[in-house]
């Protein structure tokens, strides 16, 4: 493996990785057990060592299990890694509860986000959605006051709109847009990605692979006890037609030696230099397939069949899931 290339978060904002290790999966969020400690911390270590430096996690990811395991894995190796957290989701039991967004509770999430990772200083601090329950002035004018405490270092943004976040930027500049993006869900960019690119702002984009569809392993239908049987994209006839399309992703990668969710990957790294694959891993035999990804170049008639297969509305059905 070789280090991958760095980029830059907004205007005068940090040099990081472009390719960004989500950490969600090293956790439970949604109930299920949690995977191996031992071998999640070589996760981070390996990519620590491959110049992935851009480690995402969120305080409510396994009730502040993930936190605690990445501040087990980055010590003694703080200045290796830069940490993005995403706040305000209260969860119960695995079960999603809601939004907290009020100042007061921010400045609560922040210092016990800063206990369970051991550090001082978080990198990237984000609300995790807006849900217009409290003012975009008011979450981004606290998260302000953090920086301006020495708490936060830079402000981000997730799963918002393209109105929300000029709002947000006019309080403070935003270094980042955290958003899914990927061949099967591409709404964004008739608005949202204008608008961060018009703004300077950088793209954290998850779910490249929308859940597992463009691995080209899934088959139809999902067992019932799958959790993403629940969303209409995986359901009967919309499963069927999507996989289609999914079987034109896979004689592609087939084609020029790569897998599917390498092309999936690549494809979201070639739109543009100010946007980065955030990509969730929790063994470290997953890093060299993905690293790779970063390094392949599409022929224009590649991109033009992508784009065409898997152009907006192409994939049938919809699925949400917080990263």
């Amino acid at each position: 493996m070789k280090n991958v290339k760095k980029i830059q978060l907004g205007h005068d904002g940090p040099f990081v990785s472009k390719l960004g290790l989500g950490c969600m999966r090293m956790s439970s969020i949604w109930g299920g057990p949690t995977p191996d400690e031992t071998e999640s911390m070589a996760t981070i270590h390996v990519a620590l060592d491959n110049g992935i430096n851009f480690l995402n996690t969120g305080d409510f990811y396994g009730a502040g299990h993930n936190e605690m395991l990445i501040g087990k894995a980055i010590k003694g190796r703080r200045d290796d890694a830069f940490i993005s957290v995403k706040f305000g989701a209260i969860f119960h039991n695995g079960q999603w509860l809601g939004l907290d967004l009020r100042p007061i509770a921010i400045k609560n999430f922040v210092n016990y986000s800063l206990t369970r990772l051991g550090i001082e200083t978080i990198d990237l601090y984000q609300p995790s959605r807006m849900d217009g329950s409290v003012p975009v002035e008011d979450i981004i004018g606290t998260v302000a006051d953090l920086v301006k405490e020495g708490k936060v270092r830079y402000i981000g943004v997730s799963e918002i709109t393209a109105d929300q976040l000029r709002k947000a930027n006019t309080v403070h500049p935003i270094s980042t847009l955290e958003i899914g993006y990927s061949l099967a869900e591409r709404g964004i960019e008739n608005d949202l990605l204008p608008v961060a690119k018009e703004l300077g702002i950088g793209v954290v984009a998850f779910a490249n692979t929308a859940e597992g569809l463009l691995t080209g392993e899934m088959k139809a239908p999902l067992a019932v006890n799958d959790y993403r049987s629940h969303f209409s994209r995986f359901q009967g006839d919309n499963l069927i037609h999507n996989l289609v399309k999914v079987e034109v992703l896979k004689q592609l990668a087939n084609d020029q030696g790569y897998t599917p969710t390498q092309v999936a990957i690549a494809w979201v790294n070639a739109q543009g230099d100010h946007i980065m694959p955030l990509v969730s891993m929790s063994r470290r035999s997953r890093l060299p397939e993905n690293i790779a990804a970063m390094d392949i170049v599409f022929t224009p008639e590649e991109i033009n069949t992508l784009n065409t297969t898997f152009a907006t509305g192409a994939i049938q059905g919809g699925t949400y899931l917080q990263r």
